[in-house]
């Protein structure tokens, strides 16, 4: 298959994944014409129950993985921890989007901040930590160059939703760290004062061509997002910067279809704190308040088709629904008839799980 071919309605799309990403990226795809092919470990995930072709298998059954493939005419996935291995087995065989190289570039906090830095893109002040034994000389070396209120110990993988980081408020703290990080490796930075967080939300196709949404303000509690409002309270100015710090990205990253840049909007200018090679969280809100959300512009992309318009009609306002919150979903559609909810199907409701959530627009101020 060409690189820029278009595929035709009817075509296959297989998502690796099968979590609340990959089921709206399914829904896209149906509305489309075209059929999705999910693959995931999970026998109870949320996507196979909208998909056309399911492959529950490890992401290390390499057969499993080959068929999948083979089944696909274009292959992409809806979150990072995917095993690198397991993408290069799929994209010998069908039409990856977007790269291996954003995966392994993403799913590595380490790798991540020396792309940026190779790149020249700001990003927290930071201190590659080999394992819990080398910890103590680092946080000293940023408690003395750039004195703190707390420092930041992230492991370099499986982190998301303030998991597999650690705040260390004082020296006292820095044993329990230790303990903590064990032999793994680690990212050390400092704790950012930042007035707001913002995510960059781009398309980009397979000619290099890229549209942006308007960007969300997000708020977070206990490291997971909780609301997305948009557009955010930024200039003009921050906001065209923050788009070329994305551009920037997904050029370098040869990149095709919508990924989400986290950045900090702090005293010293934007900083850029995460990379999402993905349809990202932040960006629910376009399924209500844009013609084109980000799940079918992100399937166009992969599909080789003309991108749509990222143009907003209306202001925005995403909340997310975790654990035992969902079960409210009667109180929530009665208290506004115009409520756009959406739930994610998923079989257990634990705390700080993602269960659903619901967007309120209004008109465009």
């Amino acid at each position: 298959m060409m690189r820029d071919e278009q595929l035709a309605p009817g075509a296959v799309i297989g998502i690796v994944g099968g979590g609340q990403l990959g089921r709206m990226l399914a829904q896209a795809a149906a509305k489309l014409g075209l059929r999705a092919s999910i693959f995931s470990p999970e026998a109870d995930s949320p996507a196979f129950d909208v998909a056309a072709f399911r492959h529950c298998a490890a992401y290390d059954d390499a057969a499993a993985l080959e068929r999948f493939a083979e089944e696909a005419d274009a292959v992409t996935f809806e979150f990072e921890n995917i095993p690198a291995d397991a993408l290069a087995i799929i994209e010998r065989r069908s039409r990856l989007a977007p790269p291996r190289r954003a995966l392994e570039v993403a799913q590595d906090r380490l790798e991540e901040r020396r792309f940026l830095t190779s790149l020249a893109l700001p990003c927290a002040p930071y201190e590659e930590v080999g394992s819990g034994a080398r910890l103590a000389a680092a946080c000293q070396r940023l408690w003395t160059e750039l004195p703190v209120a707390a420092l930041y110990l992230k492991k370099t993988r499986l982190g998301y939703d303030g998991k597999g980081q650690m705040k260390i408020e004082a020296s006292s703290g820095v044993g329990d760290a230790e303990t903590w990080l064990g032999d793994e490796p680690g990212l050390l930075e400092r704790e950012i004062d930042f007035r707001l967080e913002l995510s960059v939300l781009s398309v980009r196709d397979r000619q290099g061509r890229t549209a942006f949404y308007d960007l969300p303000h997000n708020i977070h509690r206990g490291g997971i997002l909780r609301e997305s409002l948009v557009p955010a309270p930024v200039p003009a100015g921050i906001a065209e910067t923050a788009r070329d710090y994305a551009r920037q990205i997904a050029d370098a990253l040869d990149y095709v279809g919508v990924s989400a840049i986290e950045m900090f909007a702090a005293g010293e200018g934007l900083l850029i704190n995460e990379i999402a090679p993905r349809v990202h969280n932040s960006g629910h809100w376009t399924r209500d308040a844009c013609a084109i959300s980000q799940f079918e512009n992100h399937i166009r992309a992969v599909a080789g088709w003309p991108l749509g318009s990222t143009q907003r009609h209306s202001d925005a306002r995403m909340v997310n629904l975790l654990g035992a919150e969902a079960d409210d979903w009667r109180a929530l559609l009665e208290e506004h008839p115009d409520r756009s909810l959406t739930l994610y199907g998923k079989r257990e409701a634990r705390p700080g799980r993602k269960m659903g959530h619901y967007t309120d627009i209004s008109p465009k101020g």
